[in-house]
């Protein structure tokens, strides 16, 4: 089964509520149907279109069943060109390297205050003079 390649000039010319195609995971959605359906408004939708959705899509946390409803609405892949750059599947390597950044960033929460804390007492037990 061969699949439909989609232009970047064709996902351009379906960017308005009449015809709307959704580019998400290097593949063409048309969501022109399901755009009154969409729980978070049409609003959203609209602001992605003409782009690649990839990385708002992910963002929101989209249920299996959205998921599912996406394959219903394939047209099919889209052509890589030089006037949009996507975001392909393999972005799970910067999903773990923002995990450890922010495990990192919370452990220093808890010991930045208590050096400054530690500081602190140091320096009024040392100028009080009870040496």
């Amino acid at each position: 089964m061969s699949s439909k390649l989609v232009t970047f000039a064709e996902l351009k010319a379906h960017s308005n509520k009449d015809s709307l195609y959704i580019l998400l995971h290097e593949k063409v959605y048309d969501v022109t149907k399901f755009i009154d359906e969409h729980p978070g408004g049409d609003e959203v939708i609209l602001a992605e279109a003409g782009r690649d959705a990839t990385e708002a899509f992910e963002d929101v946390g989209h249920s299996d069943e959205a998921r599912v409803i996406l394959k219903d609405l394939l047209v099919g892949d889209f052509e890589k060109t030089d006037e949009l750059k996507t975001k392909g599947p393999s972005s799970s390597s910067s999903h773990s390297a923002v995990n450890t950044a922010v495990e990192q960033g919370s452990n220093m929460m808890y010991f930045v205050p208590l050096a400054m804390l530690g500081a602190y007492f140091a320096w009024r037990y040392y100028s009080s003079g009870s040496l």
